[in-house]
């Protein structure tokens, strides 16, 4: 793959600029068209936009009021390259927070292939920010640095980021919290300023509509969409389905607490994560771009074979392969095909327990650089092999 790579991401990046030129992807549309519509009223949440309803914050209209100036395929064309260049950021700091020496063009090469990945250029959408922004401040985080704008900004965006906040609070990083939240505020009264009627349509009712998106579409890889499907419809899912996000939340969070707090931030980052993911209503495929990170935490522990299997598992999107679009088959319980059609939410799942009994395995107490910082631990084959060059002597 090395010696590939830098003809593989030629070939990837010459065909994100075509299909960029010539393709209009739906909700970079649908984007752009809410940064047109931001300031009539309440008419970005009233009513459709190309068909479809606009369901991201009153904030994420105003970035995309520059764009709404442009000519379309300038602004789609700058949108994307700007999503590569966030994505190649996240996969240097991923890099970087996994202490390992390893080759960026293939990285960026290999994680371009991943199905969430390759669908958010297809649809033109903002997961790829929203990585790159939380990735930097935790990155900061791990370098003893002071963090938090990029994940307000993140959740400004788009609210799952939030539950790195969660994180921050958690892992006693408290003034981060504080930067974060206030980041968020900022963002979110600058909306308000520029759009008052849509902010208030926004915050009193939209944000937690889950009936503007399609709930059982086979997309929604969450727990409530895995059980819409099963059930038929989310009519038949009752009251007692809050208790399932919450135990996965509270979780997952304190497994990623943990890790935190023994200076592991890469494991703590791809865990929350993933329990956002898991904890959301609507998790669609294209938003599981949180793999990357947890990829790099299974091959920094030696777990060669997981993480091709994963990375396969995540490439070749096998539950795009199972009925949907409204098959008959593609509701209820089936042996064979249930757990296909929910392979992301099963790999999520399957994911916070690793990270929960490697709690258990590896070494409680993460180890101190010259200036009294916490370094974290390597685990795995790298963590063995750095007992054992502390075993022997200095000359």
């Amino acid at each position: 793959m090395k010696r590939w790579a830098p003809f593989i991401l030629a070939v990837e990046v010459l065909g994100i600029v075509v299909f960029s030129a010539v393709y209009d992807s739906l909700d970079f549309r649908i984007y752009r068209l809410g940064g047109h519509v931001l300031t009539d009223g309440s008419r970005l949440y009233q009513g459709q936009l190309a068909e479809h309803y606009f369901t991201n914050t009153p904030f994420m209209a105003a970035l995309f009021t520059p764009l709404a100036a442009l000519p379309l395929a300038v602004a789609r064309m700058l949108w994307q390259l700007s999503s590569l260049a966030a994505f190649a950021w996240a996969c240097a700091l991923t890099v970087r927070m996994a202490g390992r020496e390893i080759s960026l063009v293939a990285v960026v090469a290999a994680g371009l292939l991943l199905q969430p990945v390759w669908q958010s250029f297809f649809l033109g959408q903002v997961n790829l920010f929203l990585l790159a922004l939380v990735l930097a401040d935790l990155d900061r985080v791990a370098r003893g640095r002071p963090a938090g704008i990029g994940i307000g900004i993140a959740t400004a965006i788009k609210l799952t980021p939030a539950v790195f906040v969660v994180l921050l609070l958690l892992s006693r990083r408290t003034k981060d919290a504080v930067t974060a939240t206030a980041t968020f505020a900022a963002c979110t009264f600058l909306a308000y300023a520029i759009a008052p009627d849509a902010s208030r349509v926004y915050w009193s009712h939209t944000f937690y509509d889950t009936s503007r998106v399609g709930v059982t579409y086979i997309s929604n890889q969450s727990p409530y969409g895995a059980l819409a499907r099963m059930l038929r419809g989310t009519a038949e899912v009752g009251d007692w389905y809050t208790a399932i996000p919450l135990v996965i939340g509270v979780s997952g969070l304190a497994v990623a607490a943990l890790w935190a707090r023994r200076g592991d931030w890469l494991s703590a980052t791809a865990v929350t994560g993933a329990t956002g993911l898991l904890v959301s209503p609507i998790s669609w495929a294209h938003h599981w771009v949180w793999i990357v990170p947890a990829l790099a935490v299974l091959l920094r522990n030696g777990h060669r074979k997981s993480t091709l299997a994963a990375s396969i598992l995540f490439a070749v999107s096998p539950l795009w392969w199972t009925p949907h679009n409204g098959d008959p088959r593609e509701y209820g319980f089936h042996v064979l095909l249930t757990p296909v059609a929910n392979c992301y939410l099963l790999a999520g799942l399957s994911f916070l327990a690793y990270s929960a009994i490697r709690l258990r395995v590896s070494p409680p107490v993460p180890s101190s650089d010259r200036g009294g910082r916490r370094r974290p631990v390597p685990c795995g084959a790298a963590s063995r092999a750095v007992q054992d060059r502390e075993r022997i002597p200095s000359g």
